[in-house]
């Protein structure tokens, strides 16, 4: 199934993202994760992609088939571009079209100095245009409520991003953010441009403090005070910082789902009590 057809019905959809272990032998370890976010009967669950060579692309799609062979979920598999060509991406496409994978999230990836770019793809836009010219994929997009940290402005913001929707992006689902009010100023934006696609918000739980700046300096995603004040009062005391997080976590997505959005989309970090604790507090309202 094509994730697009959920949001024709008016549904509201409910997603998690996981990434591949690093060792195939720990592919069997995911299974308490995944049994756990299974119990909430997801929409689709995205599998990332792992970045320099054959090894981690067999990972992630031996994953995206465990989640819908074994566990009867749609998975979206996550490829990036900057670092293949187009035959690359053709085999890849192939193996995914061989497994019944239909849906993709196309990404430009992130720049590796160990990595050469190759010439094929400078932007995800290209990777949109040129999967949906060659095979019958659903192609979603990411999307970055405070804009993307090579971005000169909202404005070029909203024209690449409206470019990435013309070339076949069908839903995008955003990076991580713990304002909403910066969601919700976005999608406002995205309509005002003619970009009318889903726009699916991506959660972000905090459960450890050098982890999430890492990843906020890396996305461009703010601190408002009301996180700050979390991360600098339980960041010595794990248990605490765990708690406090999901319950932030909770209180973003309950925000959003009585505003209507389009769905929730959650990194879970493959961690099974992050998993449980998402399920718990999301059972009844989603």
């Amino acid at each position: 199934m094509k994730i697009s057809e959920i949001y024709k019905t008016g549904k509201r959809s409910l997603s998690f993202e996981i990434f591949p272990p690093k060792k195939d032998s720990e592919l069997k370890s995911i299974d308490e994760t995944l049994s756990i976010l299974c119990e909430l009967k997801p929409d689709f669950i995205s599998v990332t992609f792992g970045a320099g060579g054959s090894s981690n692309c067999n990972r992630t799609i031996e994953l995206a088939k465990k989640i819908k062979y074994q566990y009867q979920i749609e998975p979206v598999v996550h490829l990036t571009c900057l670092s293949y060509s187009k035959a690359e991406i053709d085999d890849f496409s192939d193996v995914l079209k061989k497994e019944g994978i239909e849906n993709v999230l196309a990404l430009r990836g992130d720049r590796n100095p160990e990595l050469p770019e190759k010439e094929d793809f400078k932007h995800a836009s290209d990777l949109a245009a040129y999967l949906k010219k060659t095979v019958d994929f659903c192609i979603a997009g990411a999307c970055y409520p405070e804009c993307h940290p090579e971005s000169d402005n909202r404005v070029s913001e909203m024209k690449y991003l409206r470019e990435k929707v013309n070339a076949g992006a069908e839903v995008l689902i955003s990076q991580l953010f713990f304002d909403n009010d910066y969601f919700f100023h976005f999608v406002e934006d995205c309509r005002i441009a003619g970009i009318d696609v889903p726009v699916v918000p991506g959660i972000m739980p905090v459960i450890n403090a050098a982890q999430m700046k890492r990843m906020v300096t890396m996305c461009g995603a703010s601190f408002p005070m009301r996180f700050q004040k979390i991360i600098n009062k339980y960041a010595d005391n794990r248990e605490a910082l765990f708690d406090a997080g999901m319950s932030y976590a909770l209180s973003q997505i309950i925000d959003l789902l009585v505003n209507d959005i389009d769905g929730i989309h959650l990194y879970t970090m493959n961690n099974p009590a992050v998993a449980r604790r998402i399920c718990e507090g999301v059972r009844n309202i989603i």
